[in-house]
């Protein structure tokens, strides 16, 4: 058996996270027209995993799954050599160019709203390279203007958005003096009043009772974001752009959330050639891809994490949303697991890696007998214990 947990001391508990308590969630790719999101999620399709991987799934061609690097996965799988190997994914989505006025209609705004609504987090893509053959929709390449002609359409939306919800509360007040209408109400406005003074709702310093009303309005401007810098090859090799310092200076204005560049153009070129002409061109030009970076923090922008099991028959990653509990963990391997939950006997991978064997981790003390209370971290190995008949009279 393994040895108890030992008792630490504990830690403050992590803010609650603005958006779906979900282990399926997805990121899309925003921006204005002609700024290189089609070519980004083009060449990240390249890199999707085959449909036959996911049965009963349907994904439409604007959507796909992609594999999240990760050396830990790899190291695992050359340690148990495996039958099966599931890595964790990253679902894409290709969201049509937003244009000035979105937020009322203009361009079929609505609709791309909608599909940005849908989504949990987003790839802002922003122009930052000139290209007479690639016309920009406001005519010239000026990406703090872009940053803030998008912030703001997704900022009009929501305020449009919560002012129709302040109006339904109100009314409904005026029929239910309900206790809960009323802190519902109350965190509406105060949400209006901060979309009123220019700011996004995710860096709101919010509740945790308000947090419980934000995750049901799904806000647009409450959505995680990373920002990538499209740049001509000739730029991101050398690591310079003039547009990049005062791109960084607006998002540290308005959050401070991760910066990539990257190129499209190369991105292409790479995607276009065998894998070892693209690993000699790379090597040659001093070059490498952003794309596994980029998919890794997309992936932690949304708050997922995942866990592994880890054994001969196979190595798999379960993505799950950060701040998950054991049991809620088990559910995702199947509904048993939690319902009959007994215990999550967990590995630290550093430790295995260290040690070498599972055996030599029991050895050492460090192999962890955790109960319903316990917090999954990313990257824990765990075996659950369950009894499928618990629960049941």
């Amino acid at each position: 058996m393994p040895p108890k947990a030992s008792k630490t001391k504990e830690t403050a508990p992590e803010r609650p996270i603005i958006g779906r308590f979900s282990s399926h969630l997805k990121i899309g790719i925003v921006g204005l027209p002609n700024v290189g999101k089609s070519t980004l999620f083009n060449t990240l399709t390249k890199l999707a995993i085959p449909a036959e991987n996911f049965p009963f799934c349907t994904i439409e061609p604007n959507e796909a799954r992609v594999f999240v690097p990760d050396d830990r996965f790899d190291w695992l799988c050359q340690l148990y050599k495996p039958k099966s190997e599931v890595s964790a994914f990253l679902e894409v989505h290709d969201i049509a160019g937003l244009v000035r006025g979105a937020h009322q209609g203009q361009g079929l705004g609505n609709n791309f709203l909608s599909h940005i609504r849908a989504v949990d987090g987003i790839f802002h893509v922003i122009r930052a390279f000139d290209d007479p053959e690639v016309i920009h929709v406001e005519d010239t390449v000026d990406p703090i203007r872009d940053l803030d002609v998008i912030t703001e359409e997704l900022r009009l939306k929501d305020k449009e958005f919560m002012q129709r919800k302040i109006e339904d509360l109100e009314k409904a007040l005026k029929r239910s003096n309900d206790k809960q209408l009323k802190l519902e109400l109350e965190c509406s406005q105060k949400v209006q009043e901060w979309l009123e003074q220019g700011k996004d709702v995710r860096l709101g310093d919010w509740k945790a009772a308000e947090i419980e009303f934000l995750n049901t309005f799904q806000l647009l401007s409450s959505k995680s974001v990373v920002y990538l810098v499209n740049m001509t090859e000739r730029d991101y090799q050398r690591k310079k752009n003039k547009w990049l310092p005062k791109i960084h200076s607006w998002v540290q204005e308005h959050g401070g959330e991760p910066i990539i560049p990257f190129s499209g153009v190369l991105e292409q070129k790479l995607a276009d050639m065998p894998l070892d002409e693209a690993a000699v061109y790379c090597r040659e030009n001093q070059l490498q891809s952003a794309l596994p970076k980029i998919i890794k923090t997309g992936f932690a922008a949304i708050n997922l994490i995942y866990f592994f099991t880890a054994g001969p028959d196979e190595v798999k990653c379960w993505q799950i949303r950060k701040q998950i509990k054991a049991p809620q963990a088990a559910g995702t391997i199947h509904t048993d697991f939690e319902r009959g939950f007994i215990c999550a006997e967990v590995m630290k991978f550093d430790d295995l890696k260290e040690l070498g064997t599972e055996a030599a981790v029991k050895a050492a003390g460090k192999y962890k007998q955790e109960g319903k209370n316990y917090v999954v971290q990313d990257g824990d190995i765990i075996l659950f214990k369950f009894n499928v008949t618990s629960g049941k009279k």
